[in-house]
């Protein structure tokens, strides 16, 4: 009995359900993404947010709401219709703010892999690292 309450108590540990409100944040932002819905996505920003965006042909630095704008605008232009999916994701929380940490395949007309990482601050996105991987397993 004691090894079956065990193993129960491992997976609902596991579930997503219990992720934390910045994991939750984490997962609608994907989504968002992966819809082309860039007034959710860069409605999620703080005052000062940027986006290091590492790899592939929008790799560079982008910082206040025009350039935001313009490069997810890009992106879900670029990709047409698109899913997201989820390989792993890590959150970490502390009282001043939480970072998720997450790997993604988002296929459209690219499969883009990324390692995507998004810092939290008074339940906005302070900053982000969009990091292309494209070598990777997931």
């Amino acid at each position: 009995m004691r090894i079956l309450l065990s193993a129960v108590t491992l997976v609902a540990l596991a579930s997503p359900a219990l992720a934390g409100p910045a994991g939750d944040m984490a997962k609608a932002r994907i989504d968002a993404v992966a819809k082309g819905d860039v007034a959710t996505v860069t409605g999620e920003y703080a005052d000062g947010a940027s986006l290091h965006w590492i790899g592939g042909p929008l790799d560079g630095m982008y910082a206040g709401p025009e350039k935001l704008k313009t490069v997810w605008t890009k992106f879900t232009t670029a990709q047409g219709p698109q899913t997201a999916t989820v390989a792993a994701v890590s959150e970490a929380v502390n009282p001043k703010g939480a970072t998720v940490t997450a790997d993604v395949t988002f296929a459209g007309k690219n499969t883009v892999k990324v390692r995507y990482v998004m810092v939290y601050r008074d339940g906005k996105l302070a900053d982000e690292i969009w990091q292309v991987n494209p070598g990777a397993t997931y």
